[in-house]
Formats: C-alpha cells, sequence, structure tokens
C-alpha cells in the first residue's frame, strides 16, 4: 500500500544586496511548521497560511564567522546547513544504507536559494555534499569495524534543458538533440549511455562535481544552454554487496537523485502574446509537466482514478520513481521573502502544498547477485529473439500512465510502421545497455576504480585554486551564482592574447561566442600592473561598464564584458593586499546593474514594487538584448532590437505598471514590433537554437513562418491610443472632440472625431435645446444613464498601416467594442455608433465618469514600404480625356502637411477653450473680491472639454460656511452664506 513517503520542506531564504539597497519588505512569516504569506498591496486582506512537514527560517538571526561559515545567534530560529540536513539530508543518508531509493529535489523561482539548499557555497555547505560526504563517513566506520560488506558508489551528473539531457562528465558524448532516455520494464525511465564514474571518497565526488560544473558554465557561456532554465540532477548509487546465510552474495542497491531544478519564471499578469512562435520544446515544458503529475499524484492519494502525465517531459520520466513509484522522495520549496516576488513565492507555496498530499510505496532493493545477472542474460536473450523475428516486445514498465503496446493498436498503419520502428530502435538501445551491464558486473571494483581513475587523468584546477591566492587572474560571472567563478584564467604571463579559436587560430585565452572576434582582445602583465586593450575596432569591450577605446590599467574587482555575454572579474591579490577595505564582493546582478546605468537607464533604489520589477527586468533584460542583436549581426537577420519602457498610458490603458518591452526592427522593410518581456525571451531561446545550428554548421536558415528573427505580415500593432474625458456625461452634457493619436513615445500619428452623446431611454440623443444637464453628478446616482459613443473619422494615421480599427471599453466591459476595419487612405471612416444603458447608475459608474477617460486604442497591421508606396496616389492624374486633373494631386507630403495643420488647430483650439474657461473663473472671483479659490474648482475648469461644464465647475465656488456663488453665465448672486469675501474658503490664492 502506499506510505507518507514524500515529506515537504520550506525554506525562506535572507534579503541579497540589492533587496536590502532597495528597502525590501518582508512578506513570509513562520511558526512552527506553519508558514503564512502576506500580501504587500492588500494591507487589509487575510494572510494565507500553508503547514508543511517542515519549514525552515533563514532569513535572519544569524551571524557569519571569519570563514565566512553562517551560524545562528543565540535564541534565534535561523535554520543553518547542518540542521537542513540533519532534518532532511540524514534521512536519504539513512534510505541509501537500508536499500531504498531516495530523490531530493529543490522547488523555487530563480534566485530564492534553491542551489544553497542543494549545493551552498564555500564553507556552507548544502545537503548534496554533506550527504556524499557522510556516505564515505560511514563506509570508512563499517570497514573499520571489519565488515566484510563490499561498498560501490558511483557518481552521476546531468543537466536537462530545453528538453535534452546532456552528459556533465562526458561532454564529448553530448550530440545534437541530447541523450536518449529509454525505458526498463523494473528499473523504469533512464539515460541511455550515461557516464557512471566509480569513485571512493568524497574528494572525488568533489572533484567530478567541479568538473560537472565547469561543463555547464562552459555550455551557457557559448550559448548551448542557460543554466537558470536548466534542470541538474546528481546521481549517487550505493551498493552494499555482502553473503547471506545461505552462502549467496547479495546485492543491496540504493539510487538517490539530488535534483536542482531550473528557476520557476516569473510570468506577466497580460498572459498569452499570442506569438505565433513557441519554443521548440518549451523551456519550462518540463516545470509544468511536474506541476501535473504532482497534482494528479495528489488526486490520485485522494482515491480519484486519473492518469499521471509521467511522459509530458524528460524530467518526470526520470523523476517518475521519485513521484509515485518506489522512492522515499523529499521537497524543498525555496521561498524568497522580499515583497517584489509575492506571486511567485505564493505559487511556490501552492505547488509545495500539492506536492505534501503524494504517497509512495518504497521497497528495498536487495537480491541475489546471481539473480541479477540471471534476469539480465533473460532479457537479454528476449531481446535478440524478439529482433531476429522481426518483431517487437512490449516496453512499458506495465503502468498506468501509458501502454505503448496497446498504442500500436489504435493508429494508422503508417503511425504504426513508425512506431514499430521507434519501439526496435528501442530495443536494440536497450540489447546494447544490458550487455554493457553484464560487462561491467563481471569486473571486480578495484578494476572500474582504476579504469575511472585512468580517464580522469591530471587535474589543473588544485593548482589553479592555489595560483589565485597570489597571482593576478579574472573568472567569470553568471547568473546563476552556482557557475559564477568556475571559469578561471591566471595571468602570470607578459601577453595573452583573447579571442576565438576559429580559422586555424589560438589564442592564448580562448573565449567562443557572441560578438568574439579572432583577434579580440590583449591582457599584458607589467610588473604588478596589469592592463586590456582591444585588438581590433570591431571588438565589443566594456571595463565598468563603459566601452573603452585605449590601453587601460584593471584596478581590483574590475568587470571586463568580452562580446556580449562573456563577463569576467578582475582580481589581483597584490592590489587588494594593500587595502582589503576598499574592496566589496562583485555579484553578476551588480556588474549588470552597472551596465544598465551606463546606458542611460535610472538604477538607483526606488521605493515602489513596481520600480523595483521594473529594474530587475532592465538586468534580465539587456543582457538578452544585447546577444539577440549580437545574433542578428552573425547570421545577417537585418533586425535590430531596442529597450523600450512603457507606461501603462503609453500603451493605452488607463491603470498598470511601467513594462518593459523590446522594439524590434526589421532594417530592410521598415517594420516594428513591440514585443513583451515573455515574448522576447521566448524568441530569444529560439534564437539561440539557430545560432547553436549555425555554429555547428548545420542547416539553420529556416522559413519565416519559423524563423525567430521574423514577425508574421499580419501581425497587428499598436498604433496609438486617444483620450476622452467621460466628466460631461456625468453633467448629461454632450462631448464632441477632434482628439490626438499618440503612440507610445508620445508622438502624433493622427486625429479622431469623436463624439459622446448623453440619450434618453429610448435611444433619442439629447442635445444643449434640451437643457437636461444637471447641477451635480451625484444627482445621477439611482437614475437611468443613457448615451451613445460615435467614432466618426481618423484621418492623419500613416499609410504604412492597413486594415485600421479602434476598440475601447467602457466602464465594467469585459469585451472590448471593435469599429470595423479600414485602409488605405489618409482619412478613415469609421462610422461606428454603439449605444449604453445603464437602467439604474451606481455611485460607482458616476464616479468613473467623473474620473475616468474613454481611452481608444487603434490598431492596424504594418506594410512594406514597398506596399505603401504602391498605395499612394502619383503627383498627378490623367482624366478620361487624357488632361490632367489638378484636384487630385493630393500628394502624401501635401496629406501630412494638412493633418499637422489640422492637429496644430486642435491644440489652438483647446487652449484658447480653457484660457476663455479660466478667464471667466478669475472674473467671477474678481467680482466677489475673493483672493482664493479650490484647486478642485480650478482642477474642473481644468478638464472642461465644454462650456456648460465650466460654468458648471464656476457657478458653484464655495464659501466657508457652505453658501455658494450662483453663476448662468451672465449675473452671479449668492446662495447660502452670501457674497461676504470675509468668509470665502477657496484654497488657491490669487496673485
Amino acid at each position: 500500500m502506499p506510505e507518507d513517503n514524500v515529506k515537504v520542506a520550506v525554506r525562506v531564504r535572507p534579503f541579497n544586496s540589492r533587496e536590502k539597497d532597495r528597502g525590501a519588505k518582508l512578506i513570509i512569516q513562520m511558526n512552527g511548521n506553519t508558514t503564512t504569506i502576506k500580501n504587500p498591496e492588500e494591507p487589509n486582506e487575510e494572510p494565507r497560511k500553508f503547514a508543511f512537514d517542515y519549514s525552515y527560517w533563514s532569513h535572519d538571526g544569524f551571524t557569519e564567522q571569519e570563514d565566512g561559515l553562517l551560524v545562528p545567534v543565540k535564541g534565534s530560529n535561523y535554520a543553518d546547513q547542518p540542521r537542513v540536513f540533519e532534518e532532511l539530508g540524514r534521512g536519504v543518508l539513512s534510505n541509501a544504507w537500508e536499500g531504498y531509493n531516495s530523490c531530493l529535489f529543490a522547488y523555487g523561482q530563480t534566485g530564492s536559494g534553491k542551489s544553497f539548499s542543494m549545493v551552498g557555497y564555500g564553507c556552507n555547505k548544502g545537503i548534496v555534499p554533506i550527504f556524499c560526504d557522510q556516505l564515505f563517513v560511514g563506509i570508512s566506520q563499517k570497514k573499520d569495524e571489519g565488515t566484510k560488506t563490499e561498498f560501490e558508489v558511483t557518481f552521476s551528473m546531468l543537466e536537462i534543458y530545453n528538453e535534452q539531457v546532456r552528459d556533465l562528465l562526458n561532454p564529448s558524448s553530448n550530440k545534437k538533440g541530447g541523450l536518449k532516455v529509454r525505458e526498463h520494464p523494473k528499473k523504469g525511465f533512464y539515460v541511455e549511455a550515461l557516464k557512471q564514474t566509480p569513485v571512493q571518497s568524497y574528494q572525488e565526488i568533489e572533484d567530478r562535481m567541479d568538473e560537472g560544473t565547469r561543463n555547464r558554465t562552459v555550455a551557457a557561456t557559448q550559448m548551448n544552454a542557460t543554466s537558470s532554465r536548466a534542470h541538474t540532477i546528481v546521481g549517487i548509487k550505493f551498493t552494499q554487496k555482502s553473503i547471506n546465510d545461505a552462502g549467496q552474495e547479495m546485492a543491496k542497491t540504493a539510487v538517490c537523485n539530488l535534483v536542482d531544478l531550473a528557476g520557476s519564471e516569473r510570468a506577466e499578469s497580460t498572459g498569452a502574446t499570442g506569438d505565433r512562435l513557441k519554443e521548440g520544446a518549451a523551456i519550462n515544458q518540463s516545470l509544468s509537466s511536474l506541476g501535473n503529475c504532482i497534482a494528479a499524484l495528489a488526486d490520485k492519494a485522494k482515491g480519484k482514478n486519473v492518469k499521471i502525465p509521467y511522459r509530458d517531459s524528460v524530467l518526470t520520466k526520470l523523476l517518475k520513481n521519485a513521484l509515485g513509484g518506489n522512492s522515499k522522495t523529499i521537497m524543498i520549496a525555496a521561498l524568497s521573502p522580499a515583497d517584489i516576488n509575492f506571486e511567485e513565492t505564493l505559487s511556490t507555496l501552492r505547488y509545495a502544498d500539492r506536492a505534501k498530499q503524494i504517497k509512495n510505496a518504497a521497497v528495498v532493493n536487495e537480491d541475489p547477485t546471481e539473480k541479477l545477472i540471471r534476469e539480465l542474460k533473460e532479457e537479454n536473450q528476449r531481446l535478440m529473439d524478439a529482433l531476429k523475428k522481426g518483431g517487437v516486445v512490449a516496453l512499458s514498465s506495465g503502468d498506468d500512465d501509458d501502454d505503448r503496446q496497446q498504442m500500436t493498436e489504435e493508429v494508422n498503419s503508417t503511425e504504426k510502421e513508425a512506431l514499430r520502428k521507434e519501439l526496435e530502435e528501442e530495443m536494440q538501445a536497450r540489447l546494447r545497455d544490458t550487455e554493457a551491464e553484464m560487462e561491467e558486473m563481471k569486473k571486480t571494483w578495484e578494476e572500474k576504480l582504476k579504469q575511472a581513475q585512468e580517464s580522469a587523468g591530471h587535474d589543473a584546477e588544485k593548482e589553479k585554486k592555489e595560483a589565485r591566492k597570489s597571482k593576478p587572474h579574472m573568472y567569470n560571472l553568471n547568473m546563476d551564482s552556482q557557475l559564477s567563478g568556475m571559469i578561471v584564467y591566471i595571468l602570470d604571463q607578459s601577453l595573452y592574447n583573447v579571442g576565438n579559436n576559429k580559422a586555424d587560430h589560438t589564442p592564448d585565452i580562448i573565449l567562443n561566442g557572441l560578438s568574439i572576434q579572432k583577434e579580440h582582445a590583449k591582457i599584458t602583465n607589467e610588473g604588478n600592473k596589469v592592463f586590456v586593450e582591444k585588438s581590433s575596432p570591431e571588438a565589443k569591450l566594456l571595463v565598468n561598464g563603459e566601452p573603452i577605446t585605449s590601453k587601460q590599467e584593471l584596478d581590483h574587482n574590475d568587470r571586463i564584458m568580452f562580446g556580449s555575454n562573456h563577463l569576467y572579474v578582475f582580481q589581483h591579490p597584490v592590489l587588494y593586499n594593500a587595502d582589503p577595505k576598499k574592496y566589496t564582493v562583485v555579484t553578476y546582478e551588480m556588474a549588470q546593474e552597472e551596465i544598465a546605468q551606463k546606458s542611460g537607464f535610472d538604477m538607483s533604489a526606488k521605493d515602489s514594487t513596481e520600480d523595483k520589477l521594473l529594474q530587475q527586468d532592465l538586468i534580465d533584460l539587456i543582457p538578452m538584448v544585447e546577444e539577440a542583436n549580437a545574433m542578428s549581426e552573425e547570421l545577417n537577420r537585418r533586425v535590430k532590437f531596442e529597450i523600450k519602457m512603457l507606461s501603462a498610458t503609453a500603451r493605452g490603458l488607463q491603470h498598470g505598471r511601467t513594462e518593459v518591452f523590446v522594439k524590434m526592427v526589421n532594417l530592410d522593410h521598415d517594420l516594428e514590433y513591440l514585443w513583451d518581456r515573455e515574448k522576447f525571451i521566448r524568441r530569444k531561446y529560439l534564437m539561440q537554437e539557430m545560432y547553436q545550428n549555425f555554429q555547428e554548421g548545420e542547416d539553420w536558415q529556416l522559413p519565416d513562418e519559423k524563423d525567430p528573427f521574423t514577425e508574421s505580415p499580419d501581425t497587428e500593432v499598436f498604433i496609438g491610443s486617444s483620450h476622452v474625458y467621460l466628466q460631461s456625461i456625468a453633467y448629461l452634457i454632450e462631448t464632441k472632440e477632434s482628439v490626438i493619436i499618440s503612440d507610445y513615445q508620445g508622438q502624433q500619428q493622427g486625429l479622431m472625431d469623436i463624439e459622446v452623446v448623453p440619450c434618453n431611454s429610448s435611444g433619442k440623443e439629447l442635445s444643449e435645446a434640451d437643457d437636461v444637464f444637471v447641477d451635480d453628478p451625484k444627482e445621477m446616482i439611482g437614475r437611468s444613464l443613457n448615451f451613445v459613443v460615435k467614432i466618426k473619422s481618423a484621418m492623419g494615421i500613416p499609410t504604412k498601416y492597413k486594415d485600421v480599427y479602434c476598440k475601447y471599453k467602457i466602464f465594467l466591459d469585459k469585451e472590448d467594442n471593435i469599429t470595423d476595419k479600414k485602409g488605405g487612405s489618409i482619412s478613415l471612416e469609421f462610422n461606428h455608433r454603439k449605444y449604453f444603458n445603464f437602467d439604474v447608475a451606481t455611485s460607482q459608474l458616476v464616479d468613473y465618469l467623473v474620473k475616468s477617460t474613454l481611452t481608444i486604442q487603434v490598431w492596424g497591421v504594418q506594410q512594406t514600404k514597398e506596399a505603401s508606396k504602391a498605395q499612394k496616389k502619383p503627383l498627378t492624374e490623367a482624366t478620361p480625356d487624357g488632361n490632367i486633373n489638378q484636384d487630385s494631386q493630393m500628394t502624401a507630403d501635401k496629406a501630412a502637411y494638412m493633418f499637422q495643420l489640422a492637429a496644430l488647430k486642435t491644440q489652438k483650439e483647446q487652449l484658447e477653450k480653457r484660457i476663455s474657461y479660466f478667464e471667466k473663473m478669475l472674473n467671477v472671483a474678481e467680482r466677489y473680491n475673493k483672493e482664493r479659490i479650490e484647486t478642485a474648482v480650478i482642477r474642473q475648469v481644468l478638464s472642461a472639454h465644454s462650456l456648460k461644464v465650466a460654468d458648471k465647475a464656476i457657478s458653484r465656488i464655495p464659501y466657508d460656511n457652505g453658501g455658494y456663488v450662483t453663476y448662468s453665465g451672465g449675473e452671479h448672486s449668492s446662495g447660502g452664506g452670501g457674497n461676504d469675501p470675509k468668509k470665502s474658503s477657496a484654497v488657491c490664492t490669487l496673485m
């Protein structure tokens, strides 16, 4: 029966330095095993509470010792690394000794502290290294006690990126498309040809982990992977061989998977972008699939009959045993405490809450060695027989999630043949695997160790570690802190040439990837001074965020950017030792923030959550845009990308935060598109795949519909928006305006004729002659309110747009009101009319009309230069009799001039109206000897779009005793308090 073999722990990390500098606020509290999260935007909202097996408070209450070890202060609740291991990792270790499979995985957004819990840093070792160390401590103790048991430990390390598996201990085996994931009827899913390295000490494991991490770093830097979106699985296979009472050799085997999941990325609240291109294998598909499996397993634990979608991703295949099979499993949910990350932290808590409902049935993996060998031989023979007969055998593990043998009966003949070939290929692969496994079982443990040591060779990394203490050097920075510092170059020679190794050219320091020239830079060591300079004019080289043009001396902790994505920190022990207090620790975020600051973006400390999110987006996107531009240039895609920050108003919205967009410019056709953050990131990863194919000499050209550098010709773009005040409707007064259409940069794109006219209940429009306006909008509450919105026409919209239409929402509309599509002319006649009826006007509706504007967005489809020119009329046009019709000489330049003239005329009329309203207001104030006017009155007069609305505001200039001046455009009289100027209570002084 399934047991409660799945434990869930949550752990909250401290604020990082950037969050501290920006005044981040705490949103997490812990009381025992209960975790509480508070929404910073809703102070009156009830906090949300979650209960887990373990809740670790690692936010504060600690002190840092001289060696960097973080220890709890007396009386604090700080959960340090040893405590987390004792309560979580110790259980994994015990399971391994007992012969149970175990899995421990960490989930959370990028930067939430997953890697700190799993791997740690410095002397603050995480669960993985402590587990490995303690495993060998236990083995040593057993051997000291004189046990006759033979212990075998093998280590593997793989990475899953974009549904492709890479062996981090054997990079040469990583072919295009990654390693294959196969299925065994008993072992379940496994990675074909994954290197399993025999180890006999913790130091050997540590060396292999460093080797795997360096391989990750090189791959990430050269564009083959992006570490923050990759999953890393460390596999420890622990076998204990002993002789039982019957004289049989018994093998007790435990497989421990320690998984550092990719960061769960923040998704924008705007939702899907409608992008025609999605990532080929969906970067986040594995995390989504993992969530689906966890949800389905939680339902299954409640007794529901559900299918578990393990096959939806590589990650869930490899974690199948951990999630719902023969394993004892622990999940760590890493939490950010910062208010900026509320939504992501809440999502992580919900994810973990589902996971704690899963139940597993774990069993001890202990069998006689002879039995294991016999089963391998039987499996081998069965596969060989089937292949000789040209048939296939069932390869599924028999679970209810899938049965591919049954699938062959449910598809047509073509699909059936393709599936048969796939199964045959898998059978052949399994045959190779069983033969290899049988050969391995024939070898003694000593032979396996000797072979592993011979293949490892000499490790120069130890020498580098020592050299860094006394010699100048530089190390890499990566957005994944675990990958920072993994690539080190010692600079003790007099000259180092930096460049790529293409065309039989081998520089001293090889940097392959984007924008790296054959001869890129020179680093010279002149005594205790180190200099850097460009080797070619085309080379991109930044020092501390600024491009350099001449030879420059480097100081300790200087940041150097080679090309578009090689970021390094220079360190000089001699300079550091001379004044240690002068220097601080450099992080990837600090370096990118510096580059953003030097590029003209405001990165100073901000108080609001919106500003913090904006700055974080800039830090994330600026290097990505640089990479995208470099790829476009190298692939000759004729596309350029630029960062744009758009407020809600610039995007044609009334509410919302300023967001980072990326403008894509097609240089050949002069077309511009705005991509939101998520769309650009998706496209950028597809660009990386294209660029990787280009680097590997494969066919990288794609048709336009699959090319991430292109947009569909039918893509609709935002042209601009117009804003119309609705205050007049609250007074039952019509508004007739020619309003300017402004794009996201505030530039005029045309003029729009719009009317908003009050109506009676039967839909008849009311005019000034009906004299039905009210003294105060509040009088409309509870009454029927009806009006019509007319979008009559637009002029001046550039002819490069076709299929132009307008859309808008009124009050609580969920769907857009949309006009017909027009195009091909300077003047567009929409003739749109929409009737709005509110049987009972609520206070919210009236407040909306008084304070809000009607935002009308204008959208259209761009045309190429050629298509746009083809639509323009010629300078002269012949009449049927061959004569020139002078009236038809409407050139584009003339149309543009007429539009500019009309726009200036509209602006002039609006300004003149406002001036006349102000003059009238001042005349009233002077006539009654008023020295001050309420700002509310001034604001109403300033925003008035008709004389009646302005007069209404002027007529209610209040007095201290509640009286007011009544004004009807001619004579004035006092109401209530009379016209005694001493009783005035206005708050704006007249100078």
